[in-house]
């Protein structure tokens, strides 16, 4: 990870402090920038405030494991005009709801000078959809990262241009982030669309009876998951073809490959398979909270972020 902040960029501000307000804080304050956060909850709910600040401490915390130990001021607003006034960057992070997220935008707009860059943290909602009310939708991006922002470093982004891209990716390797660029926006993005279509036949295979829950859990984490973690799927099958890489495998393999993806299933979440789904957790949860699943998740992907910078010979 690094801690330069790009000259442009000294105030970030946080709008929608839940899990993911709360993580980019975080990072955005170990990388030594200003962050204005603001929630529409906390005015009726104080414990709110707290919880996001523990949230925070939690998550900077793990930042300081992996060596990043800036500590840029964290301000609490008691507005939205307070939050976006003065700033330079705005993450917006609120619920994936269409018709509240395009209010808040047009709200953030006729506060903040053109110049101002907005960005939304939306899986699943469209650029077009969000962009629609805006007076200027040039300066407005998506950019959208996996859940904990601080921790897992992919953001990926659509813009207006090619421009406006490259300026946003530019900004996100400055918080220690891997960026990338949708030439032509799609729902889901890249990487949620890769995560679909694996659950899809993840629950296929229980819901046929091929395996239980967490055997397929297993299968992935410590066979192609694995693999994944240091490759991706292109280059994966590239090895795959040996001395003649893509190439040879798709020649000579590339059959196969169909007939695999002519079989796999497409799945119903019918109340049985929804059963099946949930009682193959419980099992493998074997008792275990949610918080203590994030905690056991948080301590793998610090040791292997660790790894990754130390085989990589990447700064800490």
């Amino acid at each position: 990870m690094t801690s330069a902040s790009p000259s442009e960029v000294s105030t970030y501000s946080v709008i929608g402090c839940g899990l993911i307000g709360a993580s980019w804080t975080a990072l955005a304050s170990a990388t030594g920038l200003r962050v204005q956060a603001w929630d529409p909850s906390w005015a009726d709910a104080p414990r709110n405030v707290a919880q996001f600040q523990q949230r925070v401490a939690e998550a900077k915390t793990q930042l300081t494991e992996l060596g990043l130990q800036g500590d840029g001021t964290i301000v609490i607003c008691a507005t939205l005009q307070d939050a976006v006034t003065g700033t330079d960057w705005i993450q917006e992070n609120a619920p994936e709801r269409i018709e509240l997220k395009i209010a808040l935008l047009k709200e953030i707009e006729a506060i903040i000078p053109a110049a101002t860059m907005i960005a939304s943290s939306t899986s699943s909602l469209l650029w077009s959809d969000l962009a629609a009310g805006l007076t200027q939708p040039k300066r407005f991006i998506l950019s959208h990262p996996f859940n904990p922002p601080h921790l897992m470093p992919l953001v990926e982004i659509y813009g207006m241009t090619a421009e406006i891209r490259q300026r946003a990716a530019d900004f996100y390797r400055c918080l220690g982030r891997v960026p990338v660029c949708l030439k032509r926006e799609a729902r889901g993005h890249i990487a949620n669309r890769l995560a679909s279509a694996l659950w899809r036949e993840a629950v296929n295979i229980v819901a046929t009876g091929i395996a239980d829950v967490a055997d397929v859990d297993l299968a992935l984490t410590n066979g192609p998951g694995l693999r994944w973690s240091v490759i991706g799927a292109h280059m994966a099958y590239h090895l795959g073809g040996g001395a003649g890489g893509i190439e040879h495998y798709l020649r000579h393999l590339g059959p196969s490959q169909e007939r695999r993806w002519a079989d796999l299933g497409a799945p119903q979440l019918t109340s049985e398979v929804c059963g099946l789904l949930i009682d193959g957790i419980a099992a493998e949860a074997g008792g275990r909270s949610i918080a203590e699943l994030e905690q056991q998740r948080d301590a793998a992907l610090i040791s292997a972020l660790k790894l990754r910078q130390s085989a990589r010979n990447e700064p800490v």
